[in-house]
């Protein structure tokens, strides 16, 4: 992470993101949100249901980000993911979804390991390229079509990537909203895989806001809301992180925080419907 928000404390870098202005707001947002979710009286009894509903929703959502904006129902009935672009996609997705939960233990020890993990299960396994599975070389191409920032040398990846891996393994006193966000700006600026960059994105981002106890059962998908917000909200707030800069950073993680909201209340709907049907 490169940011000259505020002075990065030695021991804990992210605690002063939690204090910049707005971010107490878009945490208490938040947290109301999820605790609406989980207050609901559904939870007592169907909440495995609603965390599946809410890993099918929070695929979707991520593959619409990722170019294959299909509705709901064409996902939920889909077994084929072929080779159509679209289809790997949200093949990919899904995947992630599922394996996330997963790596949860793993996350605090090893990072790294774990980003390499989601990348070589979004590229469908790729045993025999080499490339999957571990950060770009020198040379190396990214396929990332959303994103078009300027792309980190190999050198600066693997320097920032074991930066992240060190925040992430020390811990950090900030709100998980923070430690999401973070995660999911650095591995979107980084880009370090050749493909699938927004994917492992987006689900590392979830298995920090899973871990962290924040959303436990994971029925708050935040790709949900990336994809209501639209790509293009997506990437504008994405320009924030990259600034580095107090009001880009704080923008960045509102939107996040703004995009689980988004999640809580299309859980809050879904329980609202199991509920009528077991009226």
């Amino acid at each position: 992470m490169s940011t000259n928000a505020t002075p990065a404390s030695s021991t804990d870098p992210l605690a002063a993101l939690g204090a910049l202005p707005g971010v107490a707001d878009s945490v208490g947002a938040v947290r109301t949100s999820i605790d609406r979710v989980y207050g609901h009286r559904i939870m007592r009894r169907r909440s495995n249901e609603v965390t599946s509903e809410a890993a099918l929703r929070g695929a979707r959502g991520s593959a619409a980000l990722a170019g294959a904006d299909w509705a709901l129902e064409e996902v939920r009935r889909r077994t084929d993911f072929g080779t159509d672009p679209q289809a790997l996609a949200v093949g990919a997705a899904l995947r992630l979804t599922a394996e996330a939960g997963q790596l949860l233990s793993v996350w605090r020890q090893s990072p790294l390991r774990v980003l390499a993990r989601l990348h070589l299960v979004a590229a469908g396994g790729g045993a025999a390229d080499e490339t999957v599975g571990r950060p770009r070389l020198a040379g190396e191409a990214v396929d990332e079509p959303l994103i078009d920032a300027p792309l980190p040398d190999a050198d600066e990846v693997n320097g920032r990537l074991e930066g992240l891996a060190e925040l992430i393994v020390v811990g950090t006193a900030a709100p998980a909203l923070v430690s999401a966000a973070v995660v999911h700006g650095e591995l979107l600026a980084l880009r370090p895989f050749g493909s699938h960059n927004g994917l492992v994105a987006r689900a590392a981002e979830r298995i920090v806001l899973i871990g962290s106890g924040l959303d436990p059962k994971a029925i708050c998908p935040a790709e949900v809301g990336h994809a209501e917000q639209g790509s293009a909200a997506y990437v504008t707030a994405f320009g924030g992180y990259l600034s580095g800069t107090a009001e880009g950073m704080a923008a960045w993680i509102a939107y996040c925080g703004r995009s689980v909201e988004l999640g809580a209340r299309e859980s809050t709907a879904v329980c609202e419907a199991l509920q009528r049907g077991a009226a």
